[in-house]
C-alpha cells in the first residue's frame, strides 16, 4: 500500500504547521503550501528530518482568481491526496463601542 499524502494549505505557521509536524511524524507524504518561500522550504525540511518525503509549494490560497492555478499541487508526482487540511483564520469581528 502506497504512503497515504496529506496537503496541508496555511501549513507554516500555528495549525497547519502542527499538523504537518504531526503528519511527517507518521507514515505519510506532506505537502506543504503557502506564501512564504523560505519558510515554506525551511519546514519541509524540518519535515524531512522526522524522515518524512515532504515538498513545499508556493500557493496564495487568498487569490480567488489565480487560486487554483497557483496552489501547483502534481496530482501526478504525488497521487491523489487523502487528506486536504485548510486552517482557517476566525472572521474579523467589529466590536460594538
Amino acid at each position: 500500500m502506497d504512503k497515504p499524502v496529506i496537503l496541508i494549505t496555511g501549513a507554516l505557521t500555528g495549525i497547519g504547521r502542527a499538523a504537518a509536524i504531526a503528519f511527517a511524524k507518521t507514515d505519510a507524504t506532506v505537502v506543504v503550501a503557502g506564501r512564504r518561500d523560505e519558510a515554506g522550504q525551511a519546514l519541509a525540511d524540518e519535515l524531512r528530518s522526522f524522515g518524512a518525503e515532504a515538498e513545499f509549494i508556493h500557493a496564495d490560497v487568498r487569490d480567488e482568481k489565480r487560486g487554483p492555478r497557483s496552489r501547483r499541487y502534481d496530482r501526478r508526482r504525488f497521487g491523489r491526496p487523502r487528506c486536504c487540511r485548510q486552517p482557517m483564520q476566525p472572521p474579523k469581528v467589529r466590536l460594538a463601542r
